[in-house]
């Protein structure tokens, strides 16, 4: 009887030894077949009235900007401080509808610059107390996304391959730069994010964002970020393309959201 069970027990060994060996090599050429591009580290409110354009942070303050197409006469021009908890913008400045179409904005030498769309107009405002202290006309045809390297120039992109590069005193083009994958030229650039030496930028309709070196504007890095946009439709069938990145350098995560998204995912993307 002890034999017996001696022998079941080796072969009860030998069985399961080789279902954890199985199960182990599987596991194995799934993660050797999936590419992790990024973790989820939290989900934040966003309004579902909200046509993103631009986002950013800073000094923990998280800045967010809409625009109003004609034919959605719920949507908003404006640009204000957005609460993480219910999702709402405290509105600092809002355009008028009829004339403007509220873009990108970006924060440089203690002002807030805000891109329009077909205009060729920007708006600055005091950092400070949100006033409109001025305004600027620039070259390209559209205005639509907009970053900023320290005080040292704005960038901005237009809906295709160039990204523009202006000085903050004077708002004049320092550089245009052209942005390439592999030779190929890729247009569609959208809002943007500048974080230590490179560019994050969504592009339009995709649900992926591009990591561009800022010296040759070759595409070092493509994240394909469709979970996060199949969850948003999940929570709201209405939700549009993804289209807004902010960057916290303290944590080394960024905001992802996009238009009438229900909310904000803060994500790490994985080196």
């Amino acid at each position: 009887m002890i034999f017996r069970c001696k022998i079941l027990l080796f072969f009860l060994f030998i069985f399961f030894f080789n279902s954890c060996k199985k199960n182990e090599s599987n596991l194995k050429e799934k993660n050797e077949g999936d590419e992790m591009q990024y973790i989820l580290i939290n989900t934040y409110a966003h309004d579902m009235n909200s046509f993103t354009e631009g986002l950013f942070i800073s000094n923990d303050i998280i800045y967010e900007s809409t625009g109003s197409p004609i034919d959605l006469p719920n949507t908003k021009s404006v640009f204000g401080i957005l609460d993480l908890k219910s999702g709402s913008i405290n509105v600092k400045s809002e355009l008028d509808r009829n004339i403007f179409f509220g873009e990108g904005i970006a924060m440089c030498d203690n002002k807030i610059y805000q891109l329009t769309y077909k205009n060729k107009i920007g708006f600055i405002y005091d950092a400070k107390n949100y006033k409109n202290i001025g305004s600027f006309q620039f070259e390209n045809i559209e205005g639509w996304g907009l970053t900023n390297i320290k005080d040292e120039s704005l960038i901005m992109s237009d809906g295709t391959n160039i990204l523009t590069f202006l000085n903050p005193k004077t708002l004049k083009v320092i550089k245009r730069l052209e942005i390439f994958d592999n030779k190929m030229s890729v247009s569609n650039l959208n809002e943007l994010e500048y974080v230590n030496g490179f560019i994050y930028a969504n592009i339009y309709t995709t649900n992926k964002i591009i990591k561009i070196d800022t010296k040759t504007g070759n595409i070092v890095k493509t994240m394909d970020l469709t979970p996060l946009y199949q969850d948003v439709k999940n929570r709201y069938s209405e939700s549009l393309e993804m289209n807004g990145i902010a960057y916290n350098d303290k944590k080394d995560t960024f905001y992802i959201t996009g238009k009438f998204w229900p909310c904000i995912f803060e994500i790490k993307f994985v080196n």
